[in-house]
């Protein structure tokens, strides 16, 4: 059958079925998303830090978090920590390995937004009593996020895509059902055809709210 007829006579039971995968496809999404906020935070302020013995586990950890491929964390959480006595589930595994990941990039992102504040600003905050920790939360930061936001909803973008990945550790994502729907059918052109549509139907609305902030970011200035 040519991709068309396979479409027309069975695409409402693929996409039925890949559907079923979005709610996990969220999850994992949002929860590594979340994840990578806070920790991203925590690893950039001790990238910034003065003390050595701080910057530099921060650095290290950036470093081998970027310079190693996602596949190898996932299986190192999924697969290796029950040797230590921990066993994640498929999900939970998702979303630690994920926001592991997304906190060594976002830390960058967070660095260079606080960078980009003029040094004046703390010196200026510390000289009115404030201390390092209250002059980074009320002057730095608020100033910083309109520079940081951008980068960090077209981050967002990426981790959703990247959630693709989660399916070899048996996540029950859009990619899993995708996978489960070649092996019963042999359809792959048009389930995989069908998984990058979904996909694409999920990010399109996230890509228009990066071009708003850009613009609204631009109007700031």
């Amino acid at each position: 059958m040519s991709f068309f007829a396979v479409l027309e006579a069975k695409g409402g039971y693929f996409l039925e079925t890949l559907l079923g995968g979005w709610p996990t496809t969220v999850k994992v999404a949002m929860g590594a998303l979340v994840f990578a906020l806070i920790f991203g935070l925590v690893i950039a302020l001790l990238r910034l830090s003065r003390w050595r013995w701080l910057r530099i586990p921060a650095i290290a950890y950036i470093e081998f978090f970027r310079g190693t491929p996602l596949l190898v964390q996932l299986f190192v959480i999924y697969f290796g920590l029950p040797d230590a006595g921990f066993e994640p589930t498929p999900l939970q595994a998702a979303i630690v390995g994920m926001g592991l990941n997304g906190s060594a990039y976002l830390a960058e992102i967070y660095r260079a937004g606080i960078e980009a504040i003029h040094r004046g600003q703390m010196e200026a905050a510390l000289s009115l009593g404030m201390t390092p920790a209250r002059a980074m939360r009320y002057i730095i930061l608020p100033q910083a996020m309109r520079t940081m936001l951008p980068p960090i909803t077209s981050f967002a973008i990426v981790m959703l895509k990247d959630t693709a990945v989660v399916s070899v550790i048996a996540a029950p994502e859009i990619m899993f059902y995708a996978r489960n729907l070649v092996t019963e059918t042999l359809q792959s052109a048009v389930v995989y055809s069908m998984a990058g549509v979904v996909y694409l139907c999920m990010t399109v609305p996230m890509a228009r709210l990066v071009a708003r902030l850009e613009r609204s970011r631009r109007a700031w200035q």
